[in-house]
């Protein structure tokens, strides 16, 4: 007989797909990015919670700054009987770490600080070595930051596939890619990434950038999956839109008597991409999971929603950017080139 949640599900419930190397990742994860709003210790309490109701996917990074507690709620979650080999924990080297030996240096530390021996992913947060202070406005402005440079951003990379091969890191992954940076990447590299985490949502669909990951056997990650209602505020402006407002989400929701933010879990886990939501609510944490096992939206539905993206990008990176006379748009080759 399988064990059984307290979710009421049976333990392996939540679906998972398969990568290009075989890997099997859980299509829905728990976010740990507790957006400068919650404490380590209220995300780390959310992830002993969330894998009591069958989460076995968490979404982690150095910069989130949490990473020691959450690997104390890893431990408790594997002394209350879940396997190590059940779980699929990701985690991402920060911008300040992509010199020659950090990137080792920084997994080796988030390995140590979440207590485990390997990483069932490692990403490349973001192709920029350019960083920002905890809870900086955002118009910050770092005088020593860099556009991207491919040659660095290689050496970077090659340290990814020494963790690789070194058995600390099961999969190659990368995030906030452009496809004229992934095409640079995916011609240099020895081993490729298998995921692209970027951020999808019904109003920021992002097609071609899908389309393109999917052409080269790259699973699509959607970070932000319902609109980041809990950002921090230097990624707020005021042409921001709202997926959970929107009519054609909210004429859906009310059919399937459910909360919006389901509906947009349920459109990209139908579309086929993997989906970490952030919660710490037990209510919320379980609607999330349950719209991953539920393909109920239908191909008018699908349609409808494909026709409200907006292009509205929330995490525009703008504390990134390297002159003072750029703005947001130049980190994302929106014409196909990559800016210097």
């Amino acid at each position: 007989m399988k064990a059984t949640l307290e979710s009421g599900y049976d333990v392996g419930c939540v679906p998972r797909l398969t990568l290009a190397n075989g890997a099997q990742i859980p299509v829905v994860g728990m976010g740990t990015f507790g957006s400068d709003k919650y404490s380590p210790d209220t995300v780390a309490s959310a992830v002993v919670e969330a894998a009591t109701l069958g989460y076995r996917h968490f979404d982690c990074a150095s910069v989130y700054g949490n990473e020691v507690q959450v690997g104390s709620s890893l431990k408790q979650v594997m002394l209350n009987g879940v396997k190590r080999e059940e779980l699929w924990i990701t985690s991402k080297v920060w911008n300040d770490m992509h010199g020659a030996g950090n990137v080792i240096v920084s997994c080796k530390k988030s390995l140590k600080d979440l207590g485990l021996d390997y990483l069932d992913l490692y990403l490349v947060h973001w192709p920029f070595p350019n960083f920002h202070p905890k809870g900086c406005s955002g118009d910050y402005h770092n005088p020593d930051a860099k556009p991207y440079l491919h040659d660095a951003y290689m050496k970077t990379w090659a340290q990814m596939e020494v963790l690789f091969k070194e058995g600390l890191i099961r999969n190659l992954g990368t995030s906030n890619m452009t496809i004229p940076k992934m095409k640079l990447l995916l011609r240099a590299c020895t081993i490729k990434p298998v995921v692209n985490e970027m951020e999808i949502h019904p109003h920021f669909q992002q097609p071609e950038l899908v389309d393109f990951m999917v052409a080269n056997k790259i699973q699509p990650v959607g970070f932000s999956p319902i609109g980041s209602p809990s950002r921090p505020e230097r990624d707020r402006t005021p042409e921001d839109t709202c997926d959970t407002t929107d009519p054609v989400i909210l004429k859906i929701a009310s059919r399937l008597s459910v909360h919006p933010a389901v509906v947009c879990l349920m459109w990209a886990v139908q579309r086929g991409e993997i989906v970490i939501p952030f919660a710490v609510k037990r209510e919320q944490l379980f609607s999330n999971l349950k719209a991953g096992m539920r393909a109920e939206l239908t191909t008018d539905e699908m349609k409808a929603i494909s026709g409200i993206d907006k292009k509205c990008r929330l995490i525009k990176g703008q504390v990134f950017l390297w002159r003072k006379d750029q703005t947001w748009e130049d980190l994302w080759d929106l014409d196909g080139v990559i800016k210097q």
